[in-house]
């Protein structure tokens, strides 16, 4: 950083980078051993829209490559789910991670919004880690059960003090976009 971006104010984005993701087993045992949260097996990718012949050939090389389920949310973005069994964070983020890669090596990483592990707590709370790629930092997400379009605030903080040393946690509260109806969640 130069001294005129440091006297305006001005920093440096963090540039997306997918190996963080692989970060996310590690703090699932540090979330497991704080709290009553357990990786639930369920992941998604979470991308803008793109349509044409590219994401149909796109498409079928990351069905190729794992298996997801393709759907679209309410506001037109597209999600990508992948199922693996609980116990096994690492193949789970291991296909978190193809999927970004392949989609970021064809071209479509300006479209790439975010990944999200999702948890879950005592009575199902659910819980999700998310991976915001533009920004190369994760964050809570907890919605309240029957609650719709609520999340327990006090519990994202407690989320994002207990693995403050084992991810890169979003600083910027108001960059913690709520995910309401991602699948997985």
């Amino acid at each position: 950083m130069g001294i005129l971006s440091a006297i305006f104010g001005r920093s440096k984005p963090v540039r997306p980078d997918l190996d963080q993701l692989f970060a996310l087993p590690s703090a699932a045992v540090t979330l497991q051993a704080a709290t009553e949260f357990t990786p639930a097996g369920l992941g998604s990718v979470c991308f803008a829209s793109v349509e044409g012949g590219a994401f149909t050939r796109l498409r079928q090389e990351v069905e190729a490559l794992v298996e997801v389920e393709f759907s679209k949310d309410k506001y037109g973005y597209t999600w990508l789910l992948c199922r693996r069994p609980e116990e096994d964070p690492a193949a789970l983020v291991t296909d978190l991670h193809a999927i970004n890669s392949t989609l970021k090596d064809a071209g479509f990483g300006p479209q790439l919004l975010c990944s999200l592990m999702t948890f879950r707590g005592a009575e199902s709370q659910p819980l999700a880690l998310v991976y915001l790629y533009k920004r190369g930092t994760f964050y809570p997400f907890a919605p309240l059960p029957g609650r719709q379009e609520k999340r327990d605030n006090a519990l994202e903080l407690q989320i994002r003090a207990t693995l403050s040393d084992d991810l890169r946690i979003e600083s910027d509260l108001t960059r913690w976009f709520p995910v309401w109806g991602a699948p997985g969640l």
